[in-house]
């Protein structure tokens, strides 16, 4: 058995191939391997491809099993464990909190990077991404829920021209995924719920699919036009603009398929 250690792996985006070859080389040295797949899905692999790349079984936890079991911990204190995940590990707040309960009870931990969603989108649209604010999560619709805050989140970014990254909800164990069209479905609701003017019909939404793969797809465009759009297969996310840089607006326009009266609005 190797030193106790826990390791926060992540994968990247895309496939077995998107991790590192870092990532790579430290799972095959692990003696045991958990994954969370709640957060977000790895595109265009299953955990049995996964297991086969890295050559060791892998344990799949769920919700609880994370946030409330000690079975993770207390592995990682007899040999060198994984906690795998899509993305990048420490973008979700519950993966800081066991980090930091590792930590406190003297168990070593390292994290291993993989490309995350919060970057991956700005770059694949072209836009800058410290002009990026708070990122927001849409929820699917309940009965009698139907929350206002992200879109109040998303008009204090725009009132300081700043972009804003919505992702969209996962119901992984249901197998149900939020689709761009349904998200700006859910904020044209919102607009017409709360009437703070967040959007128009000049306003600009971009949605993203698949980022990182090599079937990636991202568009542009007004509000009335990208609800009806079909991107394909999950995963999605959208991206609400604030104001554009002249290089970002040629950018939208050429990658993504903005209108190209945006650069006469600038």
């Amino acid at each position: 058995m190797s030193e106790p250690e826990l390791l926060f792996v992540g994968l990247g985006l895309s496939g077995v191939a998107g991790m590192s070859v870092m990532a790579l080389e430290e799972l095959r040295g692990c003696d045991q391997m958990f994954a969370e797949f709640y957060t977000s899905t790895l595109i265009g692999a299953d955990v049995s491809q996964l297991e086969a790349t890295i050559g060791r079984p892998i344990r799949i936890l769920n919700r609880a099993q994370v946030e409330e079991s000690s079975e993770l911990l207390d592995a990682a204190r007899t040999g060198k464990v994984a906690f795998v995940t899509v993305g990048d590990t420490m973008a979700a707040t519950t993966h800081v909190d066991l980090r930091i309960q590792a930590e406190e009870d003297d168990i070593r931990t390292r994290i291993i990077h993989g490309v995350s969603i919060f970057s991956a989108s700005a770059s694949s649209l072209g836009l800058q991404p410290y002009k990026f604010g708070r990122t927001i999560t849409l929820p699917f619709p309940e009965p009698g829920y139907y929350p206002i805050s992200p879109y109040e989140h998303i008009l204090e970014n725009k009132n300081r021209g700043l972009h804003t990254l919505v992702l969209l909800d996962i119901r992984e164990a249901e197998g149900r995924f939020m689709t761009a069209a349904q998200g700006i479905e859910w904020l044209l609701g919102a607009e017409n719920i709360a009437g703070k003017g967040l959007f128009d019909a000049n306003s600009l939404v971009c949605a993203c699919a698949r980022v990182g793969s090599a079937t990636e797809t991202v568009k542009a465009g007004r509000p009335s036009e990208m609800r009806d759009v079909d991107m394909g297969p999950p995963l999605h996310c959208l991206v609400v603009p604030g104001d554009l840089h002249f290089m970002e607006a040629f950018a939208l326009v050429r990658f993504a398929g903005a209108p190209e009266d945006v650069l006469r609005d600038l």
